[in-house]
């Protein structure tokens, strides 16, 4: 798409991987750490993942009508999620997002805890962010009232 200038303007999804590729979620780590997919499965959508206080986790498990690939250390539990699952979303805190399943202050990679039994990592996005939003009484961003 060009402008009436000739210059061409940049759709929503370039500026929001832009800006991805310009800002970092939480303090970074000398050595960034991705999640890794386990052997066997494949992960078609890319991979993103939300973490959660591990005290959290447990109470997010028996919520989940499936769940995908979770890994977990002493502090987190992470799910992978496919790319973009942010995307108009505003995670509760204290979950935290992370772009490519990138770990940015683990010490190393977290455990994996859970394996599903088909062949992609997912954890549904609208489930574990519905859960975690029952969990921290936030209201799901699409239930907000809107003011003008």
């Amino acid at each position: 798409m060009r402008a009436a200038s000739g210059i061409r303007s940049l759709g929503l999804d370039t500026l929001v991987r832009l800006q991805r590729g310009l800002t970092t979620h939480g303090a970074p780590s000398a050595t960034p750490r991705r999640l890794p997919v386990p052997d066997g499965m494949t992960a078609p959508l890319g991979c993103d993942a939300v973490a959660v206080p591990a005290r959290f986790g447990p109470l997010v498990l028996p919520r989940l009508p499936r769940v995908g690939c979770v890994y977990a250390d002493d502090a987190h539990w992470w799910w992978i999620v496919p790319s973009d699952s942010d995307y108009a979303l505003e995670w509760p805190a204290p979950a935290r997002y992370a772009t490519g399943a990138v770990v940015p202050d683990a010490p190393g990679v977290p455990g994996l805890i859970h394996r599903p039994d088909g062949t992609v990592p997912y954890t549904p996005p609208i489930p574990l962010y519905l859960a975690l939003c029952r969990l921290t009484d936030t209201t799901p961003t699409w239930s907000r009232p809107v003011s003008a």
